[in-house]
């Protein structure tokens, strides 16, 4: 069974590895085990991983908004 890293599984998803990590840290996408190697620890991801956060991905809103978006939260402001 093949393992990745996180910097590999996030360039195979499409995502830049900051991003990705900003998902992790926000607790967006489930986290592997850690994993002891050589006295290091660290999270290798499985295929099976990978596909569970691909199917969480379309989920994720990533907090970014679209002039649309801004413009519903506008009020409108009363000439005095």
């Amino acid at each position: 069974m093949k393992t990745y890293s996180t910097r590999e599984v996030a360039k195979h998803l499409g995502l830049h590895f900051t991003t990705f990590h900003r998902y992790i840290a926000a607790k967006k996408i489930p986290l592997p085990p850690l994993t002891r190697i050589g006295g290091v620890k660290v999270r290798l991801w499985s295929e099976k991983d990978i596909e569970q956060v691909r199917k969480l991905l379309p989920r994720i809103q990533n907090g970014r908004k679209t002039r649309y978006q801004k413009g519903k939260k506008r009020t409108k402001r009363t000439q005095p």
